[in-house]
């Protein structure tokens, strides 16, 4: 087996064939690296496919679990070991499919931070102070429309720095996002992102260049906006807010939890946060003693 070549031709399967997103194809491209490194040796050009054994495999899973790595990086490490595995044995690189009874722990299911509904309009409002203030730079619009339509839409930071100006429909407050396993789905947004979006689309022109495209989000040298720009700029935000820090997935989070706080129907707010399962969306419905409460005075005959 060419050690380097199967590495280059399993990436391919998982961008063409499987539509992972770039981020679950370099996390699973970094994963194989360290198992063929661990099979067959860090230089290794080549190795016997024999040795790809089920004890192997186990055997670096517990090198990462006695490395301090956590639960949901070994459950990954495995699910990528099992999608290899499978697709190596389908194309005829491996004689049998053995890594298909890898167990894995699983990862534990706590959600990361999650906003007041409070804490979030400060946070937005803090961002449109920025964006409104006397000779503030383009920059600064397209955060706060880029945090607003985060919150508004339930984005994934991914989904949104990959959206394009034709994907945007301001009249009727929606946009239409391209998510996990390539799966499209338009989105609503209210009015402060409606309102955040058209100022960043009469500034956007500010930051354009040849190489811009049709990106909606730009960076300051005029290509499409990097995600770890926009984590530093509500990093930043979070401080000068006064509130606990999050990274733009908590915003994602932050709105499922309030849909579903509000009243929203759980399908509902599974199609508009694209989960392909329910057990997903189901995450955000943990009760707070407060709910609990609320909801025992009002409908129990002793309360």
């Amino acid at each position: 087996m060419d050690l380097a070549a199967t590495l280059d031709a399993f990436t391919e399967h998982l961008e063409l064939e499987r539509g992972r997103s770039p981020h679950t194809v370099a996390a699973y491209r970094g994963d194989l690296t360290s198992l063929l490194a661990f099979v067959w040796g860090p230089d290794a050009r080549s190795g016997d496919p024999s040795e790809f054994s089920l004890p192997t495999l186990r055997a670096w899973l517990a090198e990462a679990s006695g490395a301090g790595h956590s639960r949901a990086t070994i459950a990954r490490r495995a699910a990528a070991a099992r999608t290899f595995s499978t697709w190596a044995a389908r194309t005829g690189r491996l004689e049998a499919d053995v890594a298909a009874r890898l167990a894995s722990p699983k990862a534990h299911g706590e959600l990361p931070t999650v906003l007041t509904s409070d804490s979030a309009a400060t946070l937005l409002d803090h961002a449109r102070s920025a964006a409104q203030a006397e000779g503030a730079p383009a920059t600064t619009t397209r955060d706060w429309a880029a945090l607003e339509l985060t919150y508004a839409a339930g984005l994934r930071i991914g989904e949104l720095v990959g959206l394009d100006v034709p994907d945007l429909d301001l009249e009727r407050r929606t946009a239409r996002v391209l998510g996990k396993g390539n799966r499209q789905r338009v989105v609503p947004f209210g009015a402060p992102a409606g309102a955040a979006l058209g100022d960043w689309l009469e500034r956007r022109s500010e930051l354009v260049t040849p190489a811009s495209g049709p990106a909606l989000f730009l960076g300051a040298r005029g290509g499409r906006l990097d995600p770890r720009t926009l984590r530093a700029s509500l990093h930043r935000l979070t401080a000068r807010a006064g509130i606990k820090d999050l990274a733009p997935h908590g915003l994602r989070h932050s709105a499922a939890t309030h849909l579903l706080e509000g009243g929203g129907d759980l399908r509902v707010v599974q199609e508009l946060l694209g989960h392909s399962s329910m057990q997903t969306t189901q995450r955000y419905t943990h009760v707070t003693p407060e709910r609990l409460r609320a909801a025992f005075t009002q409908a129990h005959p002793r309360a």
